[in-house]
């Protein structure tokens, strides 16, 4: 049991620091995507950057980085629920702080909804249905990420019949993403945040100006 629990808790870190959006960065045109718009090597950055293909690719790969964790523990120590709890919060930390690029990684917010749709899937696309309607209302991705964090935790805790233990991690892995766009909220209190169709924007510019 211990040597199990210890496979999936390393499995967990090491898949959870995979790289997604560096790594597409880098295959698709040759850059280092933390040097280019806000320097976060996640999904909503490499849209703008590199395109919007390889944003939707880096978003649902980095969510199966935190959902596939949840999953095999579930599976393998199916009698105690705290396994598939660290590997997931280990997967998020994981991505949050890879070991492949210095502890520099993404903000957690595919990989959060991947574990959290593994755990408790309808108070995870309630968030998600959240997250869709604010990017539409205000055009920003990090307005949409933070109302999520703010919506799954109370979702968890008033919908099914949850252990205190997941509404309990549910809530501090929410903090530790909203933290995580600290920058986000500033550039938005300084009306200096990106909105969702900027990078689209200036690739075309691009374009029309080669």
């Amino acid at each position: 049991m211990i040597t199990t629990v210890t496979i999936l808790v390393l499995f967990s870190y090491l898949l959870g620091s995979v790289p997604t959006g560096y790594l597409i960065a880098k295959r698709s045109m040759g850059i280092d995507i933390r040097e280019y718009g806000s320097g976060n090597p996640g999904a909503a950055n490499v849209y703008r950057t590199v395109g919007k293909w390889a944003g939707i690719a880096t978003f649902l790969i980095d969510g199966l980085k935190g959902f596939i964790p949840v999953c095999l523990a579930r599976h393998y120590c199916p009698e105690n629920y705290w396994v598939a709890i660290a590997c997931g919060v280990i997967a998020i930390l994981g991505h949050m702080w890879t070991i492949y690029l210095k502890f520099r990684g993404g903000k957690g917010v595919a990989t959060s909804a991947g574990v959290f749709a593994a755990l408790l899937p309808i108070p995870t696309a309630i968030a998600f249905a959240s997250f869709v309607v604010c990017v539409a209302l205000w055009g920003r991705i990090s307005i949409g990420s933070i109302c999520a964090c703010v919506v799954l935790p109370i979702a968890s805790f008033f919908i099914g019949n949850h252990p205190l233990s997941v509404n309990l991690m549910v809530t501090a892995v929410s903090l530790l993403v909203i933290y995580k766009h600290i920058p986000n909220i500033k550039r938005l209190l300084a009306q200096k945040e990106l909105k969702f169709e900027d990078g689209a924007k200036k690739r075309k510019e691009q374009h029309e100006n080669k």
